[in-house]
């Protein structure tokens, strides 16, 4: 039972802390580091829709994918 996880509690016997295996507290931060990162990409796409929606509204033009091309080659 290397995986187990062991709990501290006080006084009163309540939980107040856990220990956790390394290799459990790793796979734990690699998943949390994923999550992170697909978090970021899913605020980005919901950022550039609002982005969208509000030029559509107001009749500002926005940079078409044609020229943002040719602007990140450069």
């Amino acid at each position: 039972m290397a995986d187990a996880l062991k709990y501290m509690i006080d006084k009163n016997g309540d939980k107040t802390s856990v220990l956790v295996p390394i290799k459990t507290w790793e796979k734990i931060t690699q998943e949390y580091t994923k999550l992170q990162k697909k978090l970021q990409v899913y605020t980005g796409i919901n950022e550039g829709l609002s982005e969208v929606k509000e030029a559509r509204k107001s009749g500002k033009k926005l940079q078409t994918l044609k020229d943002f091309l040719r602007e990140s080659n450069r």
